[in-house]
C-alpha cells in the first residue's frame, strides 16, 4: 500500500466530534443550527458541525464563569494543572495522527505539515507551557521597611478565543495552553471553516482531567458567536488570531461591552529583502520559495514582498522559478505534496482578484495561472510569481492570503527599508545579507515584531510571537504570553 493510500485509509475511518463542548458535555447548538466542513480537495462534505449563536455562548460563557468561582481549576496548585496538561499532551501523542488528518481534511494543508509541524507544535507549546507555570514567582517591592508590598499574578477569569483556519490547532493551542496554564476558564471559538481538530482537542482535554465547563467549545460563524463574545460582560479577556478589519470589529466590540483587554494577531505583507552582497542566494531563494507557497500561502508571515538588489534580481528569479516547481499542488494526502488546495472557494476567487488586478496594474506574470477549480474536484491554485511590481499596487499592499509573491527591484539600503516600512502591516520580515554590521543596521530600523535575518520563520517556543501596527498587538508563545491571561495585583501591609 502506497503512503498516499495508507492515509487516505486513516481519513475514511476517522471518526469525527461534531457537536458543540459546553460544561463538560457535547451537545446540539440550541436551534440545532449546523454548518458544513467541506474538503478543499475534493468538494465533499465531511460533517455537519454544530453552528453555535448567542443562546450557545451564553451558555458556554455561564459554564466557564461557573467553574473559575468555584476553583475547581482556578485554584488548583500549578503543578497540578501541569500535571493535566502534561497529562493531555500525551494524549495529543496518541492522537497525533487523527489530529493531524482532522487539520489536513477540513483546511486543504497537506499532511507532510501537519505531521510534522501543526500537530508537534501544538504539542511542544502544551509542554513547554505546562512546564514554565510553576516557575514564575511574584514580587516583593523595595518599599520602605515600614510597609511590606507584595506584587502577584492571579488568573484574569473567562477568556474568549477566536482562532483561524490556516493552522487550526496549532494557533488554537497558542492560546488555551497559556490560558489554562494561568488557571483560567476558556470558551474557544474556532474558525467555521476549520472546527473539527478544535473538537477532537475537547474531547482528549476531557479525558486529561481538565474539569467541566474549563474549556469549553463553540463553532459557529464569526459575525454571530464570534460576535456574542467579543461584546460578553463575563468575558474579561478575548485573545484572536486573524485578519485585520475583524481584529478592528473586535476591538470595537470590547469598548461596546465591558473594555475587556483585547489581544489581537492579526494580518500582515512581510517584506522579505534581499542585498546584492548575500553570497548563499541558492538558499535565499529556497527560502523565499517556502516564504510564500507553504501551506498555500496562506499564512500571516508569509514573505509576499520579495525586494531584490538590482544587481542579483536576474539570478536570483532563475533559481526561485527553479525552486517554485517543487510547489505543484497536488493531493494533501500525498505525503509529497508541499502545497495544497486553498481553503474555499471564496479564498480562490479573492486570490485571482488579486492576481487580475496585479495585471491590469502593469505587472508582468514569471509563473504561474489565474487559478480556477480543477474539473470540479478542489480549489487548487498555481504558485504565482509577478514580476515589475511596486508599492502603489494592491498586491503589494494587501494580505492577500494566498500563493502570490510580488517582485520589486532595489538598488540603495535607505530606499528598500523605506519601501518595507512602508506598510499597513508590521508581523515579520525577513534580511538577506553577509555584512554583519547591514543585518544589525536594517534589522534595527525594519518596523515589525518579528525580523528573520538569513532565514524565515525561525524560532521555537521560548521567543515570542506577535507583531506591530495593523498586524495586532500582545504576544503568543514564550513567557510573555502568560502576561495576557493574568491580572497583576499589589498587596500592601501597614508594618
Amino acid at each position: 500500500m502506497s503512503l498516499t493510500a495508507n492515509w487516505q485509509q486513516k481519513a475514511d475511518r476517522l471518526a469525527l466530534q461534531t457537536h458543540a463542548f459546553i460544561n463538560g458535555q457535547f451537545v446540539a447548538a440550541t436551534d440545532n443550527a449546523t454548518l458544513p466542513c467541506i474538503n478543499p480537495a475534493t468538494r465533499e462534505k465531511l460533517a455537519d458541525v454544530a453552528c453555535c449563536d448567542e443562546n450557545d455562548v451564553n451558555a458556554a460563557v455561564a459554564a466557564a464563569k461557573t467553574a473559575f468561582k468555584s476553583g475547581i481549576w482556578s485554584r488548583q496548585s500549578p503543578a497540578a494543572r501541569k500535571t493535566i496538561l502534561l497529562k493531555l499532551a500525551e494524549l495529543l501523542v496518541e492522537k497525533a495522527d487523527e489530529l493531524a488528518l482532522a487539520d489536513t481534511l477540513d483546511m486543504g494543508k497537506p499532511i507532510a505539515e501537519t505531521t510534522a509541524i501543526d500537530v508537534p507544535g501544538a504539542i511542544d507549546c502544551l509542554r513547554w507551557t505546562a512546564e514554565a507555570i510553576d516557575k514564575i514567582y511574584g514580587e516583593i517591592a523595595p518599599t520602605d521597611p515600614s510597609a511590606l508590598a507584595l506584587i502577584s499574578r492571579e488568573p484574569v477569569g473567562v477568556v474568549a478565543a477566536i482562532t483561524p483556519w490556516n493552522y487550526p490547532l496549532m494557533m488554537a493551542m497558542w492560546k488555551l495552553a497559556p490560558a489554562l496554564a494561568c488557571g483560567n476558564s476558556i470558551v474557544l471559538k474556532p474558525s467555521e471553516k476549520s472546527p473539527l481538530s478544535a473538537l477532537l482537542l475537547a474531547e482528549l482535554a476531557k479525558q486529561a482531567g481538565i474539569p467541566d465547563g474549563v474549556l469549553n467549545v463553540v463553532p459557529g460563524l464569526g459575525e454571530v458567536a464570534g460576535k456574542a463574545l467579543a461584546l460578553h460582560n463575563d468575558v474579561q479577556v478575548l485573545t484572536f488570531t486573524g485578519s485585520t478589519r475583524v481584529a478592528g470589529l473586535l476591538m470595537q466590540y470590547a469598548g461596546q461591552s465591558n473594555l475587556k483587554r483585547v489581544w489581537l494577531e492579526a494580518g500582515g505583507k512581510s517584506p522579505n529583502i534581499v542585498f546584492g552582497d548575500c553570497d548563499d542566494l541558492e538558499t535565499a531563494a529556497k527560502t523565499a520559495a517556502a516564504a510564500i507557497f507553504s501551506n498555500q500561502g496562506e499564512v500571516c508571515i508569509a514573505g509576499s514582498r520579495l525586494y531584490l538588489h538590482k544587481s542579483i534580481k536576474a539570478r536570483f528569479l532563475e533559481l526561485l522559478l527553479e525552486e517554485t516547481s517543487n510547489y505543484q499542488p497536488g493531493n494533501p494526502l500525498d505525503p509529497a505534496t508541499r502545497m495544497g488546495p486553498l481553503v474555499d472557494e471564496l479564498q480562490i476567487n479573492t486570490v485571482q482578484r488579486y492576481i487580475d488586478s496585479a495585471l491590469s496594474e502593469g505587472g508582468t506574470l514569471l509563473t504561474g495561472e489565474i487559478p480556477a477549480i480543477e474539473d470540479g474536484k478542489g480549489f487548487y491554485a498555481q504558485p504565482t510569481i509577478i514580476d515589475n511590481t511596486n508599492n502603489q499596487m494592491r498586491c503589494v499592499r494587501e494580505e492577500i492570503f494566498g500563493p502570490v509573491l510580488s517582485v520589486i527591484e532595489f538598488e540603495e539600503e535607505a530606499e528598500v527599508i523605506a519601501l518595507a516600512n512602508d506598510s499597513d502591516y508590521g508581523l515579520g520580515a525577513c534580511v538577506w545579507t553577509d555584512n554583519l554590521k547591514r543585518a544589525h543596521r536594517v534589522a534595527r530600523e525594519i518596523e515589525s515584531g518579528m525580523v528573520w535575518v538569513n532565514g524565515w520563520a525561525d524560532g521555537d517556543q521560548t521567543v515570542p510571537f506577535g507583531g506591530v501596527k495593523g498586524s495586532g498587538n500582545g504576544r503568543d508563545k514564550s513567557l510573555h504570553a502568560l502576561e495576557k491571561y493574568t491580572e497583576l495585583k499589589t498587596t500592601w501591609f501597614r508594618l
